[in-house]
């Protein structure tokens, strides 16, 4: 039988995860977004719609004190 293993790794800690997003942040805006971009039309081809869903919500605050 085989056993299954589980590792629990704390993500603050864990140098390759830190590393990734310590270089991602390094990049500028465009060259992240390009990088999603690219992942995205890997999973989905090129036949999905082009580009990041842009989604805006508007709340109405009403100034009570």
């Amino acid at each position: 039988m085989i056993q299954k293993v589980v590792h629990k790794k704390n993500l603050e800690t864990h140098d390759e995860i830190r590393q990734n997003r310590e270089y991602w942040l390094s990049r500028p805006p465009e060259e992240r977004i390009a990088a999603v971009e690219f992942y995205r039309r890997q999973v989905y081809g090129d036949n999905y719609s082009q580009g990041l869903q842009r989604v805006v919500k508007i709340t109405k605050f009403s100034g009570g004190t």
